[in-house]
């Protein structure tokens, strides 16, 4: 009980930095400067939005579950944990810090605080997650998460990154969103195409092969694309609010599906986890 106690205060204490960021951010109090275009500010602020209206709502209420000591925190936690890194990690090092004015920089410990917070809850709650705990994802919901985590990786590669690449590694550049940041640019391909893509394809794979190590990973992929989903949605739909030249309605609908999709399919996977009969057998157990 001791673990999901820490567990719960580390979840809360992560969903409450997470909303101090957003809030100080040019969402709200407009107090962090970031180093990067006003195009790329739009996209700033679309994710702050969901990381103060979304991600930290649900990541304190997960924590205040770990904290009662429930079974079902655990599972749920590594998703959110894993957005806040992914995002902290961006906002710490996406900056074009020779190019614009701002401070950013004194903001870093902030940010990084973020990133280890996360790691380390994240990992935690991935210690305490038992896969033979966990109820059996039925073939025909394996099936539909698999299929869908292979097509946003095919999305992101074919549909996203390649034509921005294209363009990148062209004699003559044309796009404003490489030309004006080029950090941020580079930064977000590698973590996409380094991480979430990979991510993606090696689970989508799993559960469409049925392994079991994929149905407890699943649970955390599905979570953290959701919640991804939504924050790259929220980009596009302030960027087309705010007539940015690089806005794409194709981009805030495509993303948009994504995210209902996996948030459906955490919302269904959730479910078991609050019955008796889960509830009953992880007490058993632990």
């Amino acid at each position: 009980m001791y673990a999901y106690h820490l567990t719960g205060a580390g979840l809360v204490l992560l969903g409450i930095v997470t909303a101090i960021a957003a809030l100080l951010g040019p969402l709200a109090l407009d107090v962090i400067d970031h180093k990067v275009s006003d195009d790329m500010l739009n996209q700033v602020t679309g994710a702050d939005a969901v990381s103060l209206f979304v991600v930290a709502p649900v990541t304190i209420a997960i924590g205040w579950l770990a904290l009662r000591g429930h079974p079902a925190a655990p599972v749920l936690a590594v998703g959110p944990a894993a957005y806040a890194a992914y995002v902290s990690g961006q906002l710490a090092i996406g900056q074009e810090f020779d190019r614009y004015t701002g401070n950013v920089e004194a903001f870093f410990p902030l940010y990084l605080g973020i990133f280890v917070l996360s790691g380390a809850v994240g990992m935690r709650a991935w210690s305490l997650t038992a896969r033979d705990r966990l109820p059996v994802l039925t073939q025909r919901t394996a099936r539909i998460g698999g299929i869908a985590m292979i097509l946003v990786a095919v999305f992101l590669v074919v549909g996203l990154h390649l034509p921005g690449l294209a363009d990148a590694w062209s004699a003559e550049p044309t796009s404003d969103e490489y030309l004006e940041n080029p950090t941020v640019f580079w930064v977000v391909k590698l973590m996409d195409l380094g991480i979430v893509v990979p991510v993606a394809v090696a689970t989508g794979a799993g559960l469409l092969r049925g392994a079991l190590w994929a149905q407890q990973a699943g649970y955390a992929v599905i979570a953290w694309f959701a919640l991804l989903g939504a924050a790259v949605t929220a980009m596009a739909v302030t960027m087309l609010v705010n007539d940015d030249p690089a806005a794409s309605a194709g981009l805030a609908v495509g993303f948009g599906v994504f995210t209902i999709v996996f948030a459906l399919l955490w919302t269904w996977l959730a479910r078991p986890l609050f019955g008796s009969t889960f509830v009953r057998s992880a007490s058993v157990r632990g």
